[in-house]
């Protein structure tokens, strides 16, 4: 099982999904209401455990400019959210442990999503961030669910459903767990991830491809 936090933009936030479970946590430096900066996650993921992926969010950034962010601010991955393309990806791939391609639903890109090369594929709404749920049937154009990490408009209340109908490899909150844009909600936070990780166990080992998804995600496991 895999279950991201993103938009984290503060120290208590972060130690706090971690406590709650988090595998992951995201840090956005794109323009939105909870951009970073890499001087401020620097101070923040010192203080995380090493087995949690720490993961900087860009969009339509320059590669260059994701790599040396990410190393800036000690992150392990990077998750492009824009329209960056195969080679970019691949680019960036060779220089991060971790890279998640994410694509909005609907996007034809989606069908060809292997041939980036990322981690992981992560699916969202059209207005990411906007907590927004799309339609869950355009899930089934992912070519491979292997790796597949859902995201757009998730919350305690309907994440259950979306990774009984999805079956994906992970999800990915952040307005859903949010009392307001940047802060997350103790009570939101908790409940999500048990609701996630009870989903994740009730679908089974061998679903999420073909591995023992019951067990906590390890992204020391990927060589980085």
């Amino acid at each position: 099982m895999f279950v991201k936090v993103c938009g984290i933009s503060n120290e208590e936030d972060a130690l706090l999904a971690v406590a709650m479970g988090a595998d992951a946590l995201g840090f956005v430096f794109a323009p939105s209401p909870r951009q970073v900066t890499a001087s401020a996650v620097a101070d923040i993921v010192k203080r995380l455990p090493n087995d949690v992926l720490t993961v900087g969010v860009f969009r339509d950034e320059a590669p260059e400019r994701v790599v040396e962010t990410i190393h800036r601010a000690g992150l392990r991955g990077a998750q492009l959210h824009g329209h960056e393309t195969r080679e970019v990806t691949w680019w960036v791939g060779e220089r991060i442990p971790f890279v998640i391609k994410a694509f909005v639903a609907g996007d034809r890109g989606v069908a060809d999503a292997s041939g980036y090369r990322a981690s992981a594929i992560l699916l969202d709404a059209p207005s990411p961030g906007s907590g927004k749920v799309f339609d869950w049937r355009q899930a089934d154009g992912v070519s491979d669910h292997s790796r597949l990490i859902v995201a757009g408009g998730l919350t305690s209340g309907n994440v259950a459903a979306a990774i009984a109908n999805m079956h994906p490899w992970g999800v990915d909150v952040s307005s859903g767990v949010e009392s307001e844009p940047g802060r997350k909600d103790p009570r939101k936070l908790r409940a999500f991830i048990a609701n996630a990780k009870a989903a994740f166990e009730a679908e089974g080992p061998g679903t999420f491809g073909g591995s023992d998804e019951s067990a906590p995600y390890d992204w020391a496991d990927e060589g980085g």
